[in-house]
């Protein structure tokens, strides 16, 4: 028998799904001193963080940067564009999907909810019947999860993007990219979104405190009509005083210091590659919790997460129950399922500041603590992880090799 770990040695591994790992050197920017937020050397900081966070989004429009959680960005979205009693098409894809929508609600807005599973994605088609239905464009906005943080299941925001232009409906097309900006492609200005909402906390390997909207031309036209009331949260706030580096307010200035830092993190590695890493050691989690015969939530592999993998319990086992079990015996983390999951699922974050060893060292915990909760599986799961990451590191030696070869030859 594993003892348990009442004063546990070595690192805590914190695999949720967000707030992800800080990396040393981002905590080391943070330990900085405060500065003026009003002096030279912060508007030099302000912008680079602007230029930069465009750069994330993919677009050559505004970026606000707000010193608030995601949710703050979510209200800013919509009372920035829209108006009392307006009526907005939303999607249940998950438990984050649904506490958007009630905000929505709670804004005073009219809100459709699009039924869904909580196993995939938002449906195009199902876009495209609804707004073409709509012939008076009684829908002024179309709301969207990118990935569902509850669930591990990334909808195809550029097929939504299409569906719209397909009934030729002049909706605002706002995405949530919470967990998934800095980790899965997105492009916020060829895929045609209006507001794109996000976070420091999941990608961008932060601590939770800064959230962001990027807000293309269309968005920022329907800001001068609308009327839900704004104070804190108004674009045109922001964005008369961002070209000069500062904020209409006190900023989170050390958070700033922080998010430089991952800024270059990000770019020194090259965005593509963080994303192609992301994708393998998602693809690494989902063998190896098919090796141990158990369900992954997401039913549709083109929509798989590469963020996060919700995997269903046994019937009869719960989740909480395991997850207290790996933590006790592991010092480990793992997401809970949460309001319509709760205690069916637990969800494995294999994002941000992440790498194979840390993998491995996840599934590890994972594995052991299946057999100390007595959770019915198959041995194995770690290996068949191990087997994929070493042959996907050769394939990418070999692939490497052969392009130094042409190189050489040039």
């Amino acid at each position: 028998m594993i003892p348990l770990q009442s004063h546990p040695s070595g690192r805590h591994f914190l695999q949720i799904p967000g707030p992800s790992n800080v990396p040393d050197r981002i905590l080391r920017a943070i330990d900085n001193v405060t500065i003026d937020h009003r002096g030279p050397e912060f508007g030099e900081l302000g912008k680079a963080v602007l230029a930069g966070m465009k750069k994330i989004f993919k677009t050559e429009s505004h970026v606000v940067i707000y010193p608030a959680s995601g949710t703050g960005a979510w209200e800013a979205a919509l009372v920035n564009t829209l108006s009392p009693g307006d009526h907005v098409l939303m999607a249940e894809t998950g438990h984050f999907a649904t506490l958007w929508k009630r905000m929505a609600e709670r804004l005073g807005l009219h809100v459709q909810f699009m039924e869904g599973d909580w196993r995939h994605g938002v449906d195009p088609a199902a876009v495209t019947a609804v707004l073409r239905a709509d012939t008076g464009h009684r829908f002024k906005a179309l709301c969207v999860v990118h990935n569902e943080t509850a669930t591990g299941v990334v909808t195809d925001v550029h097929a939504v993007r299409k569906a719209i232009d397909a009934c030729g409906h002049p909706a605002l097309l706002m995405v949530d990219t919470i967990s998934s900006l800095g980790s899965v492609d997105y492009r916020h200005d060829e895929w045609g979104v209006d507001v794109t909402v996000s976070g420091s906390q999941k990608g961008l390997m932060l601590p939770p405190g800064l959230s962001f909207n990027a807000i293309s031309a269309k968005a920022l036209q329907a800001s001068e009509t609308a009327t839900l009331r704004r104070a804190y949260w108004d674009w045109h706030d922001m964005l008369a005083i961002n070209p000069r580096g500062y904020f209409p307010y006190t900023p989170a200035t050390n958070l700033l210091y922080g998010l430089h830092e991952a800024l270059e993190m990000l770019f020194e590695e090259g965005l593509d590659n963080v994303f192609a890493r992301h994708k393998r050691l998602a693809a690494a989690t989902r063998a190896a919790v098919q090796a141990w015969g158990l369900d992954i939530l997401c039913s549709d592999p083109a929509q798989y997460s590469p963020v996060l993998t919700a995997v269903v319990m046994p019937q009869g086992h719960g989740a909480d129950a395991f997850r207290a079990t790996v933590l006790q015996h592991f010092n480990m983390s793992l997401g809970q399922g949460l309001s319509k999951l709760s205690d069916r699922v637990f969800r494995i974050g294999h994002l941000g500041y992440f790498n194979e060893l840390s993998l491995c060292g996840t599934l590890a915990g994972i594995e052991m603590g299946l057999s100390l909760a007595g959770v019915p599986h198959r041995q194995g799961g770690v290996q068949a992880a191990m087997t994929m990451l070493a042959d996907t590191a050769h394939s990418s030696q070999e692939g490497q090799s052969g392009s130094d070869d042409v190189k050489r030859r040039a």
